[in-house]
């Protein structure tokens, strides 16, 4: 631990506070985060908060309103608000009410990666780790899925339901890095590595690797395999955790360039501001909190 770091740790300490960090953030907030997960398990990590009176959320804005949203009494902070997410930002309210509009025997399944207000227009919400199951949980044969195109196009091949994407073509800019080319130029180099690969990346992607698993099922898979060497594809500092909780495997990104620039916002610098001014608050209007707890607490209840 470094001076920042330890100063972080006695403040939070002070203060009360609780630090949730995403998986994809950098090492040295990994560290001081009480904990470290990927979007379902952020989710229900939130969803049991009880002794906190702040919770800095070291991720991204849909992250922390979800937060916020489970939390109502609680002051959820995020240390640089300009961190969003812009597959998020690809599905406004608007757009998913006008697919409802469109499909009205539709059920609507969002990713948790959307804006409170368009969750408040969802039956559910799911992650990239339950979507099947939420899926197969609802008692519709149409289901509106978003925002996310790759992860509709796997729960599809999984399901005999239909799934309708919205928006067309929503996706993640870092997992849409990865091609064909990446995973056969590191088996190349690295013949003895198994692949693992996010669901956001694209289809083709996903179809030659060895494991399509969220970041939570990457961990579990790493540390419960045989295997001693991985190729991890999705974004970078995902390969810092699985090193640092697993350091007797070779853990290597399938692209160095993989980096979400928005979760990178974060420093401790900014962390230890939103701690000692308590700022940047992100709260959820009333009326959309409600609504949108709804879906967040029936995904919760399928899993």
């Amino acid at each position: 631990m470094n001076k920042e770091q330890e100063e972080i740790l006695k403040l939070k300490e002070e203060k009360n506070a609780v630090i949730l960090a995403h998986n994809y953030q950098t090492a040295p907030i990994q560290e001081i985060a009480d904990f470290l997960g990927d979007s379902l398990e952020l989710c229900i990590t939130a969803s049991q908060i009880e002794d906190a009176d702040l919770v800095v959320f070291c991720g991204v804005d849909f992250m922390a309103e979800t937060a916020a949203i489970l939390n109502p009494k609680k002051k959820i902070l995020i240390p640089d608000p300009q961190a969003e997410c812009p597959m998020a930002h690809m599905l406004p309210a608007e757009e998913v009410k006008n697919y409802k509009n469109k499909y009205p025997q539709a059920q609507v399944v969002l990713y948790v990666n959307t804006l409170a207000e368009s969750k408040a227009e969802a039956d559910i919400l799911c992650t990239s780790a339950n979507a099947v199951q939420v899926v197969e949980s609802l008692d519709a044969d149409q289901i509106l899925f978003g925002p996310d195109m790759n992860l509709a196009s796997y729960v599809q091949k999984r399901t005999d339901k239909e799934i309708i994407p919205i928006p067309e073509e929503g996706y993640c800019y870092v997992h849409k890095m990865f091609n064909i080319g990446d995973v056969t130029f590191s088996r190349e180099n690295y013949p003895d590595a198994e692949v693992l690969v996010h669901p956001e990346c694209d289809a083709e992607v996903q179809e030659i690797a060895d494991h399509i698993l969220s970041t939570g099922g990457m961990m579990r898979h790493v540390a419960g395999s045989d295997r001693k060497n991985f190729l991890i594809g999705t974004e970078v500092d995902m390969v810092t955790r699985l090193r640092r909780e697993n350091p007797d495997k070779i853990i290597y990104p399938l692209l160095d360039e993989a980096i979400c620039e928005n979760m990178k916002l974060h420093n401790l610098q900014k962390v230890k501001e939103s701690l000692q001014e308590e700022k940047f608050q992100v709260t959820v209007p009333p009326e959309i909190a409600v609504k949108a707890r709804i879906a967040v607490e029936r995904m919760l209840e399928v899993i």
